[in-house]
């Protein structure tokens, strides 16, 4: 009788380890609209610099890397971001905006996850990295 208790006992153990725990996903991080560049791999901009990233619906990907206009893609899956620029203009600033804009092309292609904390948006590496630091831009 004892081996019997202890044999159900033991299933049912088994059984409660096999349970799925639901986990509940991160929710998306709401990044549609226009936001500032603060600082770029670590660097801050140049004062009054035109850097800016612009989340716009369906996942359309728009802003200024300091001297040219971008356009492309981006996709948020929860924390998860890809920035998909596709295509830019190509007029030359001063030499300091033209390596700004160097910068800002390397760390958006090194981007692969977005937080936000204290009001600004953190653009991270795969390593956790701040790539480029964010602030939204309010409308006057």
């Amino acid at each position: 009788m004892l081996k019997k208790h202890f044999l159900v006992a033991c299933m049912l153990i088994g059984l409660s380890a096999c349970q799925t725990v639901s986990v509940q996903d991160t929710p998306d991080i709401d990044i549609e609209g226009t936001w500032l560049i603060e600082t770029v791999q670590g660097e801050a901009v140049i004062d009054y610099s035109p850097a800016q990233l612009v989340f716009s619906e369906n996942g359309k990907l728009s802003g200024n890397n300091s001297c040219n206009q971008f356009f492309g893609q981006y996709k948020l899956y929860g924390q998860q971001l890809e920035l998909l620029p596709t295509g830019n203009t190509m007029k030359a600033c001063v030499d300091a905006l033209m390596n700004q804009e160097q910068r800002v092309m390397q760390a958006m292609a090194l981007v692969t996850q977005a937080n936000e904390s204290k009001g600004k948006l953190l653009l991270k590496d795969v390593d956790g990295r701040i790539q480029l630091a964010l602030t939204k831009n309010s409308p006057e």
